[in-house]
């Protein structure tokens, strides 16, 4: 397997560091850090990222996440080692993932316990962490960049 190129936002270096700016800012966040990985790992599984799956396991498990965890992501709701709040997290994670799935993307049920859970300053921080996730999904699936090729 070859990419078809390097990154675009590499390509354009002056488009990356923005973007390495934005994440800064979420992770600053009050939003616990295992949670927006769990986030960012969701939302390049239903992309079929596989750069961004890797990169994201690896970060993950950097951050202090388990094996068993990890694992489940993908069956997170059939899965007994996610708290409520992180079931929240990730239910938003693949509604705002999934847009053209439904007439309504992120119905009222997905945000009101999101919102139960998240203060709007935590929910801003995982929106937008949904948001840079899936702009880095796009970028490295469309251009095929290779699992494990950034570290």
């Amino acid at each position: 397997m070859e990419a078809r190129m390097k990154n675009p936002a590499v390509v354009l270096p002056e488009a990356m560091q923005p973007i390495l700016t934005l994440n800064k800012v979420i992770q600053k966040s009050s939003v616990d850090p295992l949670t927006l990985e769990l986030v960012h790992l969701r939302a390049s599984q239903i992309n079929s990222c596989s750069s961004c799956v890797d990169a994201g396991a690896r970060s993950a498990k950097k951050a202090g996440e388990t094996d068993e965890r990890l694992r489940a992501v993908a069956a997170w709701r059939e899965s007994p080692y996610f708290t409520d709040a992180e079931r929240a997290a990730l239910a938003l994670a693949e509604s705002a993932t999934r847009l053209s799935d439904r007439s309504d993307p992120v119905p009222d049920e997905v945000w009101d316990e999101a919102a139960r859970h998240f203060t709007e300053e935590q929910l801003a921080a995982i929106v937008l962490m949904i948001a840079v996730t899936n702009l880095f999904n796009r970028l490295n699936a469309t251009t095929r960049q290779i699992a494990g090729a950034w570290g």
